[in-house]
């Protein structure tokens, strides 16, 4: 009774496992070519046969992630497949495949697998290589020491593709790491591809630089235009229209009142001082009150348009900082090679260059100095938006603000400067006592 069960239910299944991994070599190449064919097929039709890059296509960003994101798929596919076959290779030996020769399994030729393989390799041996990892193993002049690159493996990992280089944390080793960047500097120099991989690199860098400047740019230019734009042919308008009245209040806050009375208040001193000394002809009272009156009717004028203007610059500003929102959400790919591009600059910079930045900015902005720039920036504020200057409000602002970017600036140094370039950080200190 055992061994009828066995015959007629397990046995079955057995061949058919045994079978499905007899297969296993055929049917891994066999998907690893048509994910192949597949990436293939999109370059033809998308690309005009060339790779799939951003940098070398029309395409908009949103469409390029839809094909990178397919790209992906298809090479993680690829080397799934290539790996299940060469493993199920290795441990396929001869008499297996007598055995699937009595199960009617056939085999394709050696000449079929090698032409599947070499279309494969084709394919997907441009998306193996990641020109910013050896762009850092062909060191520049100026490229910094005390950061390590991880080494890229072209042609034969695919884990890499769409990947930027990472930097390690400083390591101590057994021998000192200026003998293995030696050593890679000797294996690139004697690469006959070396040249070549150059030329890619620099021609990568100079696009990186026209998109990094060009989108700075954009950031800079788009939200002025929008603020004057919106201000001369949208807010303006509706302000003016609204502000049209005479009833409407001359002064926004009771300092621009205050500085309009100072000022008729000094012009009709003037006046006087000028009649009393002789310097100006003599007036009657009626007549100063005259010049007075129309003085006055100046200054109202001017801080009547100078509120005006106030009010524009709140909705304009407003739009321009949703203008410069809407920039950055839409330039995620931009924001990336900008991030990029300044990552170069910066590890580019010697560590007195960097040393000295950051004595800059912390003297500029958390210095013994810094206040009073603060108190100017807010003032400027203020009066740009109409707003009465609340010197509380002002000093209590000065008197936290700097010391939290002081914080800041202290735990980036501590936190990732000091792993990053330390020789940096010990300029730093040197600098700074």
């Amino acid at each position: 009774m055992n061994n009828s069960v066995f015959s007629q239910k397990i046995y079955p299944f057995l061949v058919a496992s045994y079978q499905w991994y007899l297969r296993t070599p055929e049917r891994s190449l066999e998907e690893a070519y048509k994910a192949a064919l597949q990436i293939k097929a999109i370059e033809d039709e998308y690309f005009n046969g060339i790779r799939i890059d951003s940098d070398l296509s029309t395409y908009s960003a949103s469409i390029m992630e839809y094909f990178e994101s397919d790209l992906r798929k298809l090479l993680k596919n690829v080397r799934m497949r290539l790996t299940e076959f060469k493993a199920s290779r290795f441990f396929l030996n001869e008499s297996n495949q007598k055995v699937a020769k009595r199960y009617g399994i056939e085999y394709s030729s050696p000449t079929e697998i090698l032409e599947k393989l070499r279309f494969i390799d084709e394919v997907t041996a441009k998306y193996f290589f990641d020109i910013e990892v050896s762009s850092e193993l062909v060191k520049s002049p100026q490229a910094p020491v005390d950061s390590t690159v991880v080494e890229s493996k072209p042609h034969n990992s695919i884990s890499n593709n769409f990947s930027k280089p990472q930097r390690k944390a400083n390591t101590t080793g057994i021998l000192p790491r200026s003998i293995f960047s030696t050593i890679n500097r000797l294996q690139v120099e004697l690469d006959p591809n070396s040249e070549q991989d150059v030329v890619k690199n620099f021609r990568k860098a100079q696009r990186r630089t026209i998109k990094s400047v060009r989108f700075i740019l954009l950031l800079i230019i788009i939200p002025i235009l929008t603020h004057q734009l919106s201000k001369a042919f949208v807010i303006g308008p509706i302000v003016d229209r609204l502000r049209s009245s005479e009833d409407v209040a001359v002064f926004l806050n009771f300092e621009m009142e205050e500085q309009a009375l100072t000022k008729l208040h000094t012009f009709e001193e003037n006046l006087r001082f000028e009649n009393l000394i002789g310097n100006a002809p003599a007036i009657s009272s009626e007549k100063m009150e005259e010049l007075v009156q129309d003085e006055a009717q100046r200054i109202a004028r001017e801080y009547r348009l100078e509120s005006a203007n106030a009010i524009k610059n709140v909705f304009a500003d407003i739009l321009s900082v949703g203008a410069f929102i809407i920039l950055l959400v839409c330039s995620k790919r931009e924001i990336s090679v900008l991030k990029d591009f300044f990552d170069h600059v910066v590890y580019g910079l010697s560590d007195s260059a960097k040393a000295f930045i950051i004595i800059l900015f912390t003297d500029i902005f958390v210095g013994f100095h810094s206040p009073h720039g603060w108190e100017v920036i807010l003032e400027g504020l203020s009066h740009h938006w109409g707003l009465p200057g609340d010197h509380d409000f002002i000093s209590l602002f000065i008197a936290t603000f700097p010391v939290i970017l002081d914080t800041i600036f202290k735990y980036w140094i501590f936190r990732y400067l000091n792993r990053i370039s330390p020789s940096a950080v010990a300029t730093y200190r040197n600098m700074n006592e």
